[in-house]
């Protein structure tokens, strides 16, 4: 989604406000300049507050969304407090967290999509908030620069999707990214028969004189063929988007029974690539019902890799390629070793962090001969960060059924357990 505009003239945040990339209103097709333009804060002495929320129609039931960040503000300004940051600088934050509050407790402030992520630091003069197609969950942290790994991996792994909305007279192509939707070049079919009932020739006088059964046969064929040609175009058009951009996706949209008639005519390396099919009116489709459709069917495919993943967690228990439960998973990122680190979205656990090597753990006792164990508010978001930071792959599984097996935290692994 494009970026959010920032607080309203009426928050006392505004002034502090440095432009974007690109300019206010400037949508972009990636994430990247905002990535890149965060990054460049790099570690600040002052305190970064990185929020993370899921906007889920559940979540945003009787305000769910605020009761979390509520929740996490307080464990935030409790842990600085317990690591001893002075008065001046707790107040500091917890006026960043009152800003983030503020601009979120307001329904225009949010974007259609289903996540957004809000930066706030008043001595660098940020508040930036940017809309989001997702989110791993929800999150909130307080560090001394901006947590935007978790935007890069979102920016990767959603990729560019072609979504065509069709019917039998025109069809509309939209490149969607996670930072929006594009309009691309509509097609229109060459020829088009106006359908309805056949009603043969007509004399000058108004009485029929149709051709029998073989004209109706012939009209009815006529605007068959005449589909399968336009069909047949859209499926050339999306083989061409596809060879022009690097595609991670596609999906059909049309009315009715006619969303899954482009599917056979697509050509096979675009086929590799249906993510499924929705039902749309091409006509009234807008960028964000284009977006919650490719949300929809793309959800639909993460449950399957959810599955698949479980899946591949119950054998890996039993040969050393994974692993299951919070202290264990913490020790393979310790190592290194961890590739999909599986997340339970339900589980909050207070952690350590140990202060000579950085590791984390369940426990004060795990980081014996390691420093001081320092208190995390969430040991579960701090693990999300650093299978990040090596690149790893985060699937949080959303599936009641399929997490029931994963205690707090599970991984599949890069190289096998000693």
């Amino acid at each position: 989604m494009v970026p959010i505009a920032s607080p309203s003239s009426s928050d006392a945040g505004r002034s502090m406000i440095r432009p974007r990339p690109g300019g206010a209103d400037v949508g972009m097709d990636t994430l990247r300049p905002l990535v890149e333009w965060l990054a460049d804060f790099g570690v600040t002495e002052h305190w970064v507050v990185s929020c993370y929320l899921k906007l889920e129609p559940r979540d945003r039931t009787r305000g769910k969304y605020l009761i979390k960040l509520k929740n996490r503000a307080r464990l935030q300004l409790a842990w600085l407090e317990q690591r001893g940051v002075s008065r001046q600088e707790r107040d500091a934050v917890a006026r960043d967290l009152e800003r983030v509050r503020e601009y979120l407790e307001h329904p225009d402030n949010l974007p259609p999509g289903q996540g957004i992520a809000v930066f706030a630091c008043e001595a660098l003069e940020l508040f930036e908030a940017i809309a989001l197609p997702r989110v791993f969950r929800s999150r909130l942290a307080v560090d001394r620069s901006p947590l935007i790994r978790e935007l890069a991996a979102l920016d990767d792994e959603f990729g560019r999707v072609l979504c065509v909305a069709y019917d039998r007279t025109s069809a509309r192509f939209f490149e969607v990214t996670a930072g929006g939707v594009q309009e691309l070049t509509a097609l229109a079919a060459t020829d088009t028969t106006r359908a309805g009932k056949f009603h043969g020739q007509r004399s000058p006088t108004g009485t029929s004189v149709g051709s029998g059964s073989a004209g109706e046969h012939n009209f009815h064929q006529r605007i068959r063929e005449e589909k399968q040609r336009h069909y047949a175009a859209i499926a050339a058009r999306l083989f061409e988007l596809a060879r022009e951009r690097h595609v991670r996706g596609v999906v059909l949209a049309g009315i009715g029974e006619a969303s899954d008639a482009v599917e056979p005519h697509l050509h096979p390396y675009v086929s590799r690539m249906l993510l499924g099919t929705a039902r749309l009116n091409p006509k009234a489709a807008s960028p964000s019902g284009i977006m919650d459709a490719v949300l929809d069917i793309r959800a639909q495919s993460e449950r399957r890799f959810e599955t698949q993943h479980v899946a591949a967690l119950k054998e890996g228990l039993g040969t050393g390629w994974a692993v299951n439960g919070t202290a264990d998973v913490l020790v393979a990122l310790q190592h290194g070793q961890v590739r999909t680190l599986l997340v339970d979205p339900t589980v909050e656990q207070q952690g350590y962090r140990c202060s000579i090597t950085g590791r984390l753990g369940v426990t004060e006792a795990a980081c014996e001969a390691e420093g001081t164990a320092e208190p995390v508010p969430d040991v579960i978001d701090e693990a999300i960060e650093e299978a990040l930071r090596q690149s790893g792959h985060v699937e949080v599984v959303e599936d009641a059924d399929a997490r029931t097996g994963i205690a707090g935290l599970a991984a599949l692994l890069r190289f096998r357990q000693r």
